[in-house]
């Protein structure tokens, strides 16, 4: 796990802008958090340098792609040690299924999100290649009804930042 960065409001303002447009251009985000060009890039190079920002990526449509349904899978391996865990990950991030996988505490080991076609696709993941796997104890499934989506990151209004940092 990262260590924590301090981060001022206009830091706080560079990520919410970017998480809601990894694309925008340097000139168009240093207008909108009101710092010149130079200055806003030098504070993205920081972020970056400092692990803060990690990537950026695009959003894609699964239903646009022919991958309408999804679904959620909460799944329990056995036994629950670090060389079973992470066979299991290397096997579930490499199917084309997979969106995403949280290693959890609580009830379940995984909560898998995949995407498939339709409920027969859903059936040949769920039975031929998860219940296959001899480490997978059991699972359950659960389809997506709707997906909503927070766009960025922000704290909460306590422990955001009144001021901004002297550079």
């Amino acid at each position: 796990m990262s260590e924590s960065v301090e981060l001022d409001s206009v830091d706080w303002r560079i990520l919410e802008e970017l998480q809601n447009d990894a694309t925008l251009p340097n000139r168009a985000l240093a207008d909108r958090v009101g710092l010149a060009p130079s200055s806003c890039l030098q504070r993205v190079r920081r972020l970056r340098e400092q692990g803060v920002i990690t990537g950026s990526h695009i959003d894609v449509d699964p239903a646009a792609t022919g991958l309408a349904l999804e679904a959620v899978v909460a799944v329990n391996v056995r036994p629950h040690t670090r060389p079973i865990v992470d066979q299991f990950r290397e096997f579930v991030m490499a199917q084309p299924e997979t969106r995403s996988l949280l290693h959890v505490s609580g009830q379940a080991d995984f909560l898998l999100h995949v995407a498939v076609a339709d409920t027969k696709h859903l059936q040949e993941f769920l039975v031929d290649r998860l219940a296959a796997r001899t480490e997978v104890r059991n699972f359950t499934s659960s389809i997506v009804l709707e997906q909503l989506h927070t766009r960025a990151l922000t704290p909460p209004k306590n422990l955001r930042p009144k001021r901004r940092r002297r550079t």
